[in-house]
């Protein structure tokens, strides 16, 4: 089988994994159930899954999937055939988020070396609590963390992987909270008057279910206005924490957006750190999607005055293609601050006389116990491509989404709906038969469901996946995603090509 996989960034070809046949393990029958079931994740995943002649996407509803999956568990095991069957059903039948042209989500692509490391850490299924347990992890961990905020501009600090963005906002909530009421850890709700948090209307939705997740409350959200690119207004963030202060409530935090969800605006960080710092307020950037630019001296721009925040949550399952989950919550603190909110002294896990270093148990850091290792697959791909690597897949990106924009400007049909900051790009596609009938009473009604007709046939189709959604007052618009190193100008055109074949008799 040709070779599907790209040359690394030093122009070697990696080895062949598509050509896999002789057996990894022949010992007993799961072992050899292993080596087969591989074979077919390596063909049918990573190889079909990444090829653009291939589908994106088997599509069955739901009663004919769970039909064919026979997803019934019984009594009786199934032979070792059928079971590998349902190996291959699965993979057949699951969106192959890996392929170019999956552009759904802010994750995409896959990376080898990175694969490499989430098929290590399954194998060996290690704890990420304690050193005794996972030696090799703690100190891994502690490095990939100190790099991350290097990036940042920190020299010092902490931080803690957690299981996805969300987890990593919330724990920075719980953070200011605790600094400046420890009470509350004891003492709980009553220990503390009414608080409340920052945002943007654009923000993610993270930030209310951590309000509401830690008892502060949707209601204490205060909402900021954003300009016309979506990015927080500072002048109104300060009127509005001021206000606050006016009623008796204590401003907590402001959670500023360095890559908003739907259309990927960066918040202006060195004017919301001055205000943070009048009001003496915890300033956190959620970097979940657009933390990675921070490796490409060209765009890092984009988050100037990050090194004042408090906190930051970064992603690099996203823009970097770690693998899901990879996320990373970094702090400036050096007080030791993470352990003191979290810490429940375990005395059968964390027992202080034992005959290594304790402060090397990092359990007590966060709320989980069960902690996957997720520094592992961002380590042996940093490892591998080094910090020029990465900036060049960063670039690489913003290349290809001036490269879409330029062709869909060229283009009839094609309308932006403001000119991307990051690899957002957001567009209506107008069909011939409503061009130029902007003014009809229905024109809007219409348009709105020119997005979910196109993407229904796409996907019953299998060709590819683009998000959409509807923001304010825009109707339904397309929001298309470009991140993975397996993308390039071909696709971006094709993708144009194919909305309009799937769009132009509507």
């Amino acid at each position: 089988m040709a070779n599907m996989f790209p040359l690394s960034s030093d122009g070697q070809d990696p080895a062949n994994l598509c050509d896999i046949n002789e057996p990894l393990i022949d010992h007993s029958e799961g072992q050899l159930f292993l080596n087969e079931a591989f074979k077919i994740i390596i063909e049918e995943v990573l190889c079909k899954g990444t090829d653009v002649k291939q589908k994106v996407c088997e599509w069955k509803g739901p009663e004919d999937l769970a039909l064919l999956l026979d997803l019934e568990l019984r009594a009786e095991g199934e032979p070792q055939q059928r079971l590998l069957q349902r190996v291959k059903d699965v993979a057949k039948y699951s969106i192959k988020t890996s392929h170019p042209r999956f552009f759904n989500q802010l994750f995409a692509g896959v990376d080898y070396h990175a694969l490499a490391g989430r098929f290590l850490s399954e194998a060996l299924n290690t704890n990420l609590f304690t050193y005794e347990v996972a030696p090799v992890f703690v100190l891994m961990e502690t490095e990939v963390l100190r790099s991350l905020r290097q990036l940042v501009g920190w020299t010092e600090g902490d931080g803690i992987f957690c299981p996805g963005g969300s987890t990593s906002n919330m724990f920075a909530m719980n953070l200011a909270r605790y600094r400046l009421f420890p009470e509350v850890k004891s003492q709980g709700l009553w220990a503390v008057p009414r608080l409340t948090i920052f945002t943007s209307a654009e923000s993610h939705y993270s930030v209310k279910k951590g309000a509401a997740f830690l008892g502060i409350g949707t209601d204490n959200i205060i909402v900021v206005k954003v300009d016309e690119g979506g990015r927080i207004i500072p002048e109104d963030l300060d009127e509005k924490i001021k206000l606050t202060k006016s009623q008796g409530a204590v401003p907590l935090l402001v959670s500023c957006t360095s890559g908003t969800t739907v259309r990927g605006a960066f918040d202006p960080l060195d004017r919301i750190a001055d205000v943070c710092e009048k009001h003496n307020v915890w300033m956190h950037v959620d970097a979940a999607w657009g933390g990675s630019v921070l490796f490409s001296e060209q765009h890092r721009h984009l988050m100037k005055g990050v090194a004042r925040a408090n906190s930051v949550a970064w992603n690099p399952h996203k823009m970097l293609m770690a693998g899901l989950q990879c996320s990373a919550l970094l702090l400036q603190d050096t007080t030791n601050l993470l352990k003191k909110c979290h810490s429940a002294n375990a005395t059968y896990l964390f027992q202080q006389d034992k005959f290594y270093d304790v402060n090397l148990d990092v359990g007590d850091k966060t709320v989980q116990c069960s902690r996957k290792v997720d520094c592992l697959k961002l380590w042996l791909m940093w490892k591998a491509v080094g910090s020029i690597g990465l900036a060049e897949r960063v670039d690489k990106a913003f290349n290809l989404v001036r490269h879409l924009v330029e062709q869909m400007k060229k283009r009839e049909g094609f309308h932006l709906l403001w000119e991307p900051e990051f690899l957002n790009v957001c567009f209506w596609f107008i069909p011939p038969s409503m061009r130029g009938k902007e003014g009809n009473a229905d024109y809007q009604d219409r348009l709105a469901n020119v997005a979910p007709v196109i993407k229904e046939r796409m996907i019953k189709q299998g060709t590819m996946m683009v998000g959409y959604q509807p923001l304010g007052d825009k109707v339904n618009f397309f929001r298309m995603i470009v991140l993975s190193t397996l993308v390039s100008k071909e696709d971006m055109d094709f993708s144009l090509d194919e909305i309009e074949r799937l769009g132009n008799d509507l």
